[in-house]
């Protein structure tokens, strides 16, 4: 006989939400298991890997279907994207390897023992390249490893130096000297103090190139994501390192030196140092400071979350991020005095420079939020 559900226990009831939950998971297997033929069938038919109108036709289904059963449509849309972002992943990472750039040429990673560099290791693994690991700190699993990229006959394809950026300048002019064939660059956040490294490959005839990937460690799925190219004259070079995201989503982004670091002064600059005043304020904020950890609101918490992971990054990079940018000054200036506006509009009472100041950020966000919805 089968029990009533009004005799069923709270165990009875976890033990079907747990079966439910493992259900949802052996689907969710299934359904990545599917992207997988999907991302085959694209590659053969010269689809490209991210179909927009797809995606929104999927959700807008799911927002119908979920108010039919009673379900929030905003829940829906949510459980949606995550599974199209893992499965725009798995499509991406399908993509890469099955393009075999690599083909089993040669990559040496200087500096590959670390988060960035480690990254690109895999990157370029994936792609079909014997990778080399020159780092102190060892390397990946799997991958080549050497303490020192001195002791190799950089006779690679391709020479990527991921090391700090206090250390990578004097990296690039002994490369320089040793005049390597294959294609350099480094993926450092700034260029300003590497720009003697940089100019003596160029002057000594090498294939150099400088790369920015505007993502950390951590990405996984690149669409949506930026890489900024730096052309430093050697278009082959230029070529060859735009190559090697081709098979992904990521939006690649050409650019000068200069221009670069003027960029990145307000796009990391600023915005660190925005988060790094936030924190140190509320730090500083006498005995307000634990009252502070006990109060919460959307955009206190929003920024909080913000300047945590902030506050959790490395101090010397940050530092060096600060400080060794040419152009850094000016983006710290312009906080500054924006702040000083703020400051005085409110202690002057000056009710229309307060709501022109709000005003002109509503205008600059809208148009900004409109490029970034025509790029996604």
């Amino acid at each position: 006989m089968t029990r009533r559900e009004d005799d069923l226990t709270l165990d009875d009831l976890r033990r079907r939400i747990n079966e439910i939950d493992d259900r949802l998971l052996e689907l969710v297997a299934a359904r990545k298991a599917l992207s997988e033929d999907v991302a085959r069938v694209k590659r053969n038919t010269g689809r490209a890997t991210r179909d927009y109108a797809r995606e929104r036709e999927v959700i807008l289904t799911a927002r119908e279907k979920a108010a039919k059963l009673g379900i929030s449509p905003d829940v829906a849309e949510t459980l949606l994207r995550i599974l199209i972002r893992s499965s725009l992943t798995t499509q991406e990472q399908a993509s890469v390897m099955a393009q075999g750039a690599g083909s089993g040429r040669r990559a040496l990673i200087i500096g590959g023992g670390g988060k960035m560099g480690g990254w690109f290791a895999q990157f370029m693994a994936s792609q079909g390249f014997n990778v080399e690991v020159a780092d102190p700190g060892g390397a990946p699993p799997g991958l080549a490893h050497v303490k020192d990229w001195r002791s190799t006959d950089l006779k690679h394809d391709y020479i990527v130096l991921a090391t700090p950026l206090g250390i990578t300048d004097a990296i690039l002019r002994d490369l320089a000297l040793r005049r390597p064939a294959g294609v350099v660059f480094d993926v450092g956040s700034l260029k300003s103090p590497l720009r003697a490294g940089l100019m003596a490959l160029k002057s000594h005839g090498c294939r150099v190139t400088s790369v920015h990937p505007m993502f950390g460690p951590n990405t996984e799925l690149l669409s949506g994501r930026h890489v900024i190219f730096v052309d430093l004259g050697h278009a082959e070079a230029l070529g060859k390192a735009r190559e090697l995201f081709a098979p992904t989503m990521a939006e690649q982004v050409v650019m000068s030196l200069d221009e670069h670091d003027r960029l990145i002064a307000y796009v990391l600059g600023l915005s660190h140092a925005l988060n790094i005043a936030f924190f140190t304020a509320l730090a500083e904020s006498g005995e307000a400071a634990p009252r502070l950890a006990r109060l919460s609101s959307t955009t206190f918490d929003n920024q909080l979350e913000v300047a945590s992971a902030v506050a959790q990054e490395s101090p010397e990079l940050y530092y060096e991020i600060q400080s060794l940018n040419d152009y850094g000054a000016e983006s710290l200036e312009a906080l500054a005095k924006a702040v000083e506006r703020i400051r005085t509009a409110i202690l002057s009472q000056d009710h229309d420079a307060f709501v022109a100041l709000m005003q002109r950020g509503r205008e600059y966000l809208e148009d900004r939020r409109s490029v970034t919805e025509r790029r996604a």
